[in-house]
């Protein structure tokens, strides 16, 4: 059996080493527009000079290397046959399989304002061509604006402040990584790129783009209209499931476009499975990648759901601070808000009918995996007579009558 995958990131990868361990006899054909294979967690340090595509692969076992796997490697795939399983590029056939994994991740989204669709010194952030060609335009770029002040834009942000550049940070939300962080939080970070130089317009859209007429951007304007100069613009406004090449050829999209999937990770076309990005399922790297195994597992016969769908677990870490977040980040009605400080530490527990609904740990943020379980599966903390900052895994765990430890909740 033949099993076809598109893409070549955390989740393709992933089922790779799952069909390979599960049917030794089966073969694996990859087709993917990268020539590489990166992560996109550190596509910055690509940027600022500090790695190069070698430098941010994460396969170390070599697993592309098995005799078993055919890598089509730089061709983007226009079509996909659903009935035939074979996917094209233009007319070219390029490759079938009795199983298909889509997992082609996602592309940067542009905005529809001034010329940043058409622009040559416009780029997103999410794939390795992007980050070279921000380094090569950085040349002779001394003013950047950046549009998004989430974690691609800081990413870049910081990445360009390395090289020297003059950055100014547009973003439409109040604060800084407004869906990673709470507002106290992120002006930790804010203040730390102001003392590097960076400009923050916190609050602000950009509703029009200044040219030269030559085809680059001279400035973008915001809708208080100031127009910051600039040389080049990075656009980190969000990502939309790279599944073009899907529309009207019987896997069957969601109203985001991402591929519609069951339990199983399975399309609405027999033999057609999705993960990551495409399956709209989750952005973070780790479920991408159990995605990737569990579609896999079930591309192989085995009869596994996808039931881990917590997906709102965040990490950062600016000029040597580290922060994490899980679950909710800002309190509704109702919620009881614990926050204790100090020095060079922030945490903020939020508690939902007596249950952490998230938490926000910056500076030591050891012991986020025991805090992810409660979240997770919603279980109180306040019947148990002391502060929930005192909580531990000893109040969870029971033993078992052979000496195991277990879950008591």
């Amino acid at each position: 059996m033949t099993h076809l995958i598109i893409g070549a990131g955390a989740a393709a990868i992933s089922a790779v080493r799952i069909i390979l361990r599960e049917k030794p006899d089966d073969r694996v054909v990859i087709v993917s527009q990268d020539e590489e294979v990166y992560s996109r967690c550190m596509l910055h340090r690509v940027i600022s000079g500090e790695r190069d595509a070698a430098g941010i692969n994460f396969i170390n076992d070599g697993v592309l290397n098995n005799k078993r796997v055919q890598w089509i490697k730089g061709k983007t795939v226009t079509r996909l046959d659903a009935g035939a399983k074979t996917v094209y590029a233009g007319d070219e056939a390029l490759a079938s399989g009795d199983r298909v994994l889509i997992a082609t991740g996602a592309n940067s989204v542009t905005p529809p304002i001034g010329e940043l669709k058409t622009a040559k010194n416009a780029f997103g952030l999410r794939h390795i061509t992007d980050s070279r060609s921000i380094a090569a335009r950085a040349h002779d770029a001394k003013e950047v604006a950046i549009i998004g002040a989430g974690l691609v834009g800081l990413d870049a942000a910081y990445a360009l402040l390395e090289l020297g550049k003059k950055i100014t940070i547009i973003e439409m939300a109040p604060t800084a990584l407004a869906i990673n962080l709470d507002a106290r939080a992120a002006a930790a970070y804010q203040e730390r790129f102001e003392a590097k130089g960076a400009v923050f317009h916190l609050g602000r859209k950009v509703v029009n783009t200044r040219g030269d007429g030559k085809g680059f951007i001279t400035g973008v304007e915001m809708d208080n209209g100031v127009t910051v100069p600039c040389g080049m613009v990075v656009m980190a406004v969000g990502v939309r499931p790279a599944t073009a090449f899907l529309e009207g050829g019987g896997v069957e999209l969601t109203e985001r476009k991402a591929v519609k999937v069951d339990d199983r990770l399975a399309a609405t076309a027999p033999g057609i499975y999705a993960a990551g990005d495409a399956a709209g399922l989750s952005g973070i790297w780790p479920n991408a990648q159990k995605q990737g195994t569990l579609a896999a597992y079930n591309m192989t016969g085995t009869d596994w759901p996808y039931d881990d769908r917590f997906a709102l677990k965040n990490t950062i870490n600016f000029f040597g601070l580290p922060s994490l977040s899980l679950g909710a980040i800002n309190p509704q009605e109702g919620d009881q808000v614990l926050i204790r400080e100090d020095r060079n530490n922030y945490q903020k527990l939020i508690l939902r009918a007596g249950a952490p609904a998230g938490i926000i740990l910056q500076g030591e943020i050891g012991g986020s995996g025991f805090w992810q379980y409660l979240i997770k599966n919603k279980i109180r903390v306040d019947t148990l007579g002391k502060s929930p900052w005192k909580v531990s895994y000893a109040d969870f765990y029971g033993v078992e009558n052979n000496g195991e430890y277990k879950w008591a909740v």
